[in-house]
Formats: structure tokens, sequence, C-alpha cells
């Protein structure tokens, strides 16, 4: 029974990225390259975050919301925002689409992330004696990551990548990343300032990300159509 509930939650936390990656045209034009690519400068960027908060953040005794702490964390966070520029112009890719290019460096991007963050809180605890909902719950967090990860990489994209954007919708396209970069933070906030329990947050966060992976793929549509 411990072993079908780790497989089960592996498969929830794992599996959407397989599926997407199948289901989409990733998978014709054989983009699995630059999605590993992608997964290698988040683990970089990982590093450098890592000892960003070891340097500037100092230990806190309890678990309450510390503003400071929290506005020190979104600053570093976007860090990954750097990293995500990095993959989208640096990286030598196939001759693939500007389209294929942002979802492969997603969908690599959240992959990597589900792997160092979940993986081994997945295999430690979801093989207990007790049944519990907790990494169910992180499961869906992780389809919730890839969802704002692919949606951050099209908003990144059409920053650097998209030289023939309308003026008027540059504002939005900024804000918007602005928001799913620092998601981490808003729900850091929800959490230890508000309060809110587990399922709720992830509530939130895959509410949060179908609302931005629809104003993304509306932004990115706007932007490919022929300007009068």
């Amino acid at each position: 029974m411990t072993v079908f509930h780790f497989f089960n939650c592996a498969i929830l936390t794992f599996g959407p990225h397989a599926v997407y990656y199948s289901a989409t045209p990733l998978s014709e034009y054989d983009t699995l390259g630059t999605s590993v690519k992608a997964a290698v400068v988040y683990l970089a960027t990982a590093l450098v975050k890592l000892v960003c908060l070891a340097t500037f953040l100092k230990v806190s005794e309890s678990d309450s919301f510390d503003p400071y702490q929290e506005f020190l964390k979104a600053l570093i966070g976007f860090i990954d925002v750097a990293g995500l520029y990095f993959a989208l112009t640096q990286l030598t890719h196939r001759n693939i689409s500007q389209n294929h290019k942002f979802q492969a460096v997603g969908l690599g991007w959240a992959f990597a992330d589900s792997v160092l963050h979940r993986l081994a809180p997945l295999w430690v605890g979801a093989r207990g004696l007790e049944f519990t909902w907790e990494y169910i719950l992180q499961g869906l967090e992780a389809n919730a990551n890839l969802v704002l990860s692919i949606s951050l990489a099209g908003l990144g994209s059409l920053m650097w990548l998209r030289k023939n954007k309308p003026k008027t919708l540059i504002p939005i396209i900024y804000l918007c990343a602005v928001i799913v970069a620092t998601m981490p933070s808003i729900t850091s906030y929800l959490r230890r300032g508000l309060g809110w329990h587990l399922p709720k947050v992830v509530g939130f966060e895959l509410f949060t990300s179908l609302v931005m992976a629809f104003i993304s793929w509306q932004l990115f549509a706007a932007c490919q159509r022929p300007s009068a």
C-alpha cells in the first residue's frame, strides 16, 4: 500500500511533464535537448540562489512572516528570471520556433524544480506507513509550478525575443512576469502571514497558474498578429 501510494504521488508530481512533452508538438520537433539544457541552467541558478540565501538571510527562530526577509527572498528569486533569460537567449537551440523554444525551456525548468525540491521528500515521506494528503498536494503544487514556469518562459520570450510587439502590451507583459516571478513570496505570505493551510494555498496556486497561463497565451497571440 505504501509503495502504491508513493507511485501514485510520483506520477502526479512528474507525470504531467511527460504528458505535456508527448502530447504537444515538442516531441515531434525533438526539443528534449533544449529541455535538458534548461534543466541544467536551472540547477546552476538554484545553486547561486542557495549561496545568496545563505549569505544574506539570517536563520529565523520563528515561523512568522518577516517582511524584510521575504523582500530579500523575492529579490533573490529574480535570479530565476536571469536564468531563464540565459536559457532563452544564450543557449544554442536546434532550429525550432520561438513558440516551441519557450515551451521546451519552461518544461525543463519545471521538471528540474520538481526533482530538486520534491523527489527526496516524496521518496522519504510517501513510503511511510500512514497515508497523508501532503504528498498529493505537493504533486498538485508541482502541476501549478509547471504551468507557471511555462507561462514565465513565454512572457520572457515576449520580453527578450519578440521585437515587434505592440507598445501598449509591454507594461502588461512585464507586470505579469513580475507576478509570476514573485509567486513564491506571495504563497509564503499566505502561509505565514495569513495562516492559510496547505490545501488552500495549493488551490490558490492552481487557480493563479491557470489565470496567468490564459493571460500569457492571450498576450502571445496578440503579439503574433501582424501590426496594422
